[in-house]
């Protein structure tokens, strides 16, 4: 998930309400109308469906909402997802929550026109880059849309960052003698089988991530992630990377003591963690600063279109941003929030500290970033 992910998107002045068409199911069949009879599968903001009010009936009439990829304690989202559903009381079904970025994308391709596609996508950054291009995202604009940093949105409203973080190194320092704080440290030998990622770099956002930021520490830049990849391979022939994904179930058998992540998961590790003895570290390593966002979208063919924009507004209100933020993610709407007296303080004040400017990659920089680690991953660090 971490970030802000800033190209330089503009805000169209005027967005024009997406015209899509509807599924085999189509939301008409599901109630997801107004009293006008309109749909809300071409809406493309609350007010256009008639208000926050016609949009909460149509959803509840739907129902549920599907959602993929979404493990509860991922980013706090076993809390969004109870509170949704009993401030809505409608049902959230959340299948393979251990899914990657690309399963959402391969879901919703496959299953188009399905009653059983997702309505809602949680994508990192290039990936939903790709999902918008391929045109498989509804237009949709949350009602503090405006307040979304330029950058971290799409001109046409079909993504929006939601919350992230920054790599970070997570560390057992029951079973590491010294953590490394920086992507130097870890290519010492005292660090042999121990170093691993949250996934495969062309699956995982958080792995593709990891590659990014040992770039950064290694002489690359955001034109330049060959230097990422000769890391983890130089990481690989001298012992140190482990092919091991890393899960709390990993780093409890000592599997994966050293871990390259989110800062957000890694801190969630340490609370995890904390109540079964081990001390988990996290540092945010000075040398390869990343950061990124994971962006929330819509399926444009969402079997249940109604719910699909109700969740994308409960997760943008105030309520839904704090839930992220005491998950240890920054959400997107942290300094607007922060402006307005919104912002849980305390939660804030627990984020793993970094200091100065992130560095952020363009739109183009990660798709061509995306294309060399698809190319050159199985090269370096796979078996």
């Amino acid at each position: 998930m971490i970030e802000t992910l800033p190209r330089s998107a503009v805000l169209a002045g005027g967005l024009v309400a997406a015209t899509l068409v509807l599924s085999a199911c189509g939301a008409g069949a599901d109630g997801s109308t107004n009293a006008d009879g309109e749909s809300a599968a071409t809406a493309s903001t609350a007010k256009d469906f008639g208000g926050m009010g016609a949009l909460v009936k149509a959803a509840k009439e739907e129902g549920t909402l599907h959602a993929i990829a979404l493990p509860r304690d991922w980013a706090n989202y076993g809390a969004l997802i109870d509170g949704f559903e009993k401030k809505y009381g409608i049902k959230v079904k959340v299948e393979n929550p251990g899914g990657t970025s690309q399963d959402e994308i391969n879901a919703v391709t496959s299953r188009k026109g399905q009653d059983r596609a997702p309505d809602v996508l949680d994508l990192g950054s290039s990936f939903a880059y790709s999902a918008a291009q391929k045109d498989l995202l509804a237009r949709y604009m949350v009602a503090d849309f405006i307040d979304i940093p330029d950058g971290q949105k799409d001109a046409l409203s079909r993504w929006y960052n939601g919350y992230g973080g920054y790599i970070s190194i997570g560390c057992d320092a029951h079973r590491v003698k010294t953590c490394p704080t920086t992507f130097k440290d870890l290519l010492k030998p005292e660090y042999k089988g121990q170093v691993a990622l949250n996934g495969n770099p062309n699956k995982s956002a958080s792995a593709f991530g990891s590659v990014y930021a040992a770039a950064l520490a290694s002489g690359g830049s955001f034109d330049y992630i060959q230097p990422g990849l000769d890391f983890f391979a130089k990481l690989k022939k001298n012992g140190n990377y482990t092919p091991v994904q890393s899960t709390s179930a990993s780093i409890m058998k000592g599997q994966t003591p050293i871990v390259l992540d989110w800062d957000y998961l890694n801190a969630r590790y340490s609370d995890e963690l904390k109540s079964k003895g081990l001390d988990w570290q996290v540092t945010v390593p000075e040398d390869g600063k990343f950061s990124q966002y994971y962006s929330q979208a819509i399926n444009k063919d969402a079997p249940h279109p109604a719910a699909a924009r109700l969740w994308e507004e409960y997760l943008y209100s105030a309520e839904g941003q704090n839930l992220w933020l005491k998950g240890y993610a920054r959400p997107a709407l942290m300094a607007a929030m922060e402006k307005n007296g919104t912002l849980d303080k305390t939660a804030a004040a627990k984020l793993p500290q970094v200091s100065g400017t992130p560095r952020i990659p363009t739109e183009s920089q990660l798709d061509y970033a995306k294309d060399d680690i698809a190319q050159g991953w199985g090269k370096a660090a796979s078996r």
